[in-house]
């Protein structure tokens, strides 16, 4: 037991975190007994290949890997081709998927301990689990077809779990995963959505804005200036603004706890598509590579799937049956976040188990919930319900949620509707029913069509009957903002969100690119609190500006421009440190930056030296200014405003702030200086490591490590301070055949050839065309030929 406990704690330490991996922990020798290479329990259990037959219940279908453990599966009826599907995501990443419905449900205390009850805490209070089961009734009843493919599904994975010996977490950390369910398909889709939409940043600011007082526009203004949005030249209506009279603001630690539960910083996509009047084929080509935690195995699921009259190829979640993002007989499509704002807080006056809405007192709904924990006590929580949602508390602290997952939704409808697509109205068609998450959709099809939308359902908030942002915290017992037609864990009719007509789109366009910044300069909707930074979107914009006024574009252009590591931050902050310091005195790498280019490659001694200096030089301009008015480095301001602060800004007014930006500028390049020496750092490659550990963190579990291009503000993502960056990467041309990567590989078993084959190809940004080459593995269903 003493080793198990071990275990349970290193693996914890990863999903704390908010993802699957990651974690550190020192094993006893039997447990290095335990992993010894072609023995011992959890060698034995990795060794397993899948059946050649199995009694598929539901007709014929045959399962068949290609020499990247990518699955293509065909059969007739798509029951038994789903079916087929579950058996391989069963096969394949089954202890990740159990993982991952236990955060989401609130168990993760029952298998690791007590080190997760914060965790299953918040996932409790939120009641996920509640959401996902009206998700699966609205189903069934809305589309009975589509439920009896999650049903087959989930017959499939239950099968290749029967049938196997469980994956090695399983054997470590002591215990068997229950039966696969519809509504598990179905909450992993509420954790998709949650990672990209889950925010509080309403709270965040609001303690923001009390702290700094006048300083608080200027280093967190609602508008970026900059010339670069998704639609470019396309004005709309202004945004309603209101004054920010926030209601009663929980203090910092109800805050801090649930923005411990958000996704990591940088959770974010790039995506464009480019008319056939601009490429060399005459044909649109499409591409997409989102940014998402960089897990060990990774978090897509390649496959391929023929039906008897469309096939469709591209990645999933593993958990989820369909192909999320891809292509099909048709045409192909990607996806990156709105971050649009669809979550909003109430304040409520409150009298024990009473709150005040509308002038009556009303019950909360109350339900008592048991969160089992592992070698130690269970624990009682008490889950509190309000018009507009859950109730969060921590230490008396109250806030109500009303975020958009908490309902049913059509989105399964859509995925599924993608695949069958059969052109762009049919692609359009499915693209209304996407509710959730908020996402800017890119198409293009093979008959010369392209597609740009923001989708997903977007609240339209008033208050004394007037439209307003949702960037403060409303007055719940008054009844502000509410969202007309929303039913928590229910079904809604969505009567006050924005009409699918009016959200920003565009069809055939020269080209349209996105990468999170602004949608649209003046929004006919308020659409989201806040945008990430344009660094990316304004770099992607100027190249295919560039390109497409000199010459018609390639699949090879595309490749290049997802894998582009030049850093418009640098190219606004480097003349400036050449301004303030002699960087020839300062020495290696500082000299190098006279002449760069600008570009984080691993090889650059400059891009180290700017790395390490602009994060010196953040903790110059804001850590002790912070700290003085109890804020910390989560808080700072964006680097967008971080570049662009000047001397006479007021923020160098503060008794706790460096004198001006010139003068931080100096500290920062010694800082960085001290630093390089004490790490023995040379070139970018020393710092810019991607290294991805399995959860149990042992060297022969992990992914080996590699040097790669890009930093957090380049096309070519990468965040090496949270593991965040390019989770796939995707080329479709309409005329030819797609090319991709997975930072890591399709199979989950540490042990297997294919655990990380694609990783060195992707750190040194490789593609490889999707190919139809097997090596022999074939499982076929209910006595398939």
């Amino acid at each position: 037991m003493d080793n198990v406990d071990t275990v349970r704690r290193g693996l914890i330490a990863a999903v704390i975190g908010g993802v699957a991996a990651g974690g550190v922990f020192s094993p006893a020798a039997t447990y290095l007994d335990q992993f010894a290479p072609l023995s011992g329990d959890v060698w034995n259990a990795t060794t397993d290949q899948p059946p050649s037959d199995v009694d598929g219940p539901h007709g014929q279908a045959t399962l068949q890997y290609d020499g990247r453990r990518v699955p293509e599966v065909s059969a007739d009826e798509e029951a038994a081709l789903y079916y087929a599907v579950g058996y391989a995501h069963g096969t394949d990443r089954l202890f990740q998927m159990d993982l991952q419905r236990r955060l989401l449900r609130g168990q993760l205390s029952a298998v690791v301990g007590d080190a997760a009850l914060d965790s299953d805490e918040f996932h409790v209070r939120m009641d996920f689990a509640r959401a996902a089961a009206a998700n699966w009734t609205a189903l069934q009843s809305r589309n009975p077809a589509v439920a009896d493919i999650l049903d087959a599904y989930a017959e499939g994975v239950n099968a290749a779990r029967d049938d196997q010996h469980l994956p090695p977490e399983f054997e470590l950390l002591d215990f068997e995963p229950a039966d696969w369910t519809p509504a598990d398909t179905l909450i992993l889709q509420l954790q998709i959505a949650w990672t990209l939409t889950g925010s509080f940043e309403t709270l965040r600011r609001a303690r923001i804005r009390d702290a700094l007082g006048d300083d608080y526009d200027a280093l967190f203004p609602r508008r970026y200036d900059h010339d670069s949005p998704i639609l470019r030249g396309s004005a709309s209506f202004a945004e309603r603004r209101s004054a920010e009279r926030d209601a009663a603001v929980p203090d910092a630690a109800l805050t801090d706890w649930l923005s411990a539960f958000e996704s990591p910083d940088g959770v974010g996509s790039n995506s464009w598509v480019v008319g056939g009047d601009h490429t060399d084929s005459g044909s649109p080509i499409l591409a997409n590579d989102p940014h998402l935690s960089l897990l060990a195995p990774p978090v897509w699921y390649q496959q391929h799937l023929d039906a008897d009259d469309y096939w469709v190829r591209g990645v999933t979640f593993p958990g989820v049956p369909f192909v999320v993002i891809g292509e099909n007989h048709a045409g192909a499509w990607g996806f990156t976040n709105v971050g649009a704002d669809v979550l909003d807080c109430y304040a409520y006056e409150t009298d024990g188990d009473q709150y005040r809405y509308r002038g009556e007192w009303r019950d909360f709904d109350t339900e008592e919930h048991t969160i089992e924990v592992a070698d130690g006590d269970d624990v009682t929580v008490t889950k509190r319900t309000t018009v507009h949602g859950p109730l969060v508390e921590r230490e008396g602290q109250r806030v109500g949620v009303s975020w958009t997952g908490l309902t049913a939704t059509s989105t399964t409808d859509a995925v599924y509707a993608f695949a069958r697509s059969d052109g762009l109205d049919d692609f359009r068609a499915a693209v209304r029913d996407f509710d959730l998450p908020t996402q800017h959709v890119v198409y293009a099809d093979r008959d010369g069509n392209t597609y740009y939308k923001t989708t997903g359902r977007i609240p339209i908030r008033r208050v004394d009957g007037d439209a307003v942002p949702g960037w403060r915290v409303f007055d719940g017992s008054a009844g502000e903002a509410e969202w007309e037609g929303f039913t928590p864990y229910g079904e809604s009719t969505w009567d006050g969100f924005v009409p699918f007509e009016e959200k920003p789109g565009a069809v055939n366009a020269d080209y349209v690119a996105t990468a999170n910044q602004r949608v649209v300069d003046d929004p006919r909707h308020y659409l989201a609190e806040s945008y990430s930074t344009p660094f990316r979107g304004e770099r992607i914009y100027e190249l295919l500006d560039g390109w497409a006024g000199d010459r018609d574009l390639t699949p090879a252009d595309m490749r290049a421009l997802q894998t582009d590591a030049l850093d418009t931050r640098a190219r606004r902050l480097v003349p400036r440190v050449l301004d303030a310091v002699d960087v020839e005195s300062a020495g290696t790498p500082f000299d190098a930056l006279p002449d760069w280019d600008y570009r984080m490659t691993p090889e650059s001694e400059a891009a180290l030296a700017f790395a390490t200096f602009l994060d010196a030089y953040r903790e110059r301009l804001y850590s002790e200014g912070f700290d003085a008015v109890g804020l910390g480095a989560d808080d700072w301001p964006t680097d967008w405003v971080t570049v662009h602060l000047e001397d006479d800004a007021s923020w160098f007014e503060r008794a706790e702030t460096p004198e001006s930006a010139t003068a931080a500028i100096g500290a920062a390049v010694d800082a960085a200086a001290a630093r390089i020496a004490d790490e023995g750092w040379e070139t970018y490659g020393d710092y810019n490591v991607v290294a991805l550990e399995h959860p149990f963190d042992q060297s022969f579990l992990n992914y080996p490590e590699f040097e790669t291009d890009g930093s957090p503000a380049t096309v070519n993502n990468f965040r090496r301070d949270s593991d965040v960056g390019a989770s796939w990467r995707m080329v479709v041309p309409m005329d030819g055949e797609a090319t991709v990567v997975l930072p890591g590989g399709n199979d989950g078993d540490p042990f297997s050839e294919s655990y990380d084959d694609q990783l060195r190809a992707w750190a040194d940004g490789d593609y490889y065309t999707f190919d139809r080459t097997f090596d022999g593995r074939t499982v076929r269903f209910g006595g398939g030929e």
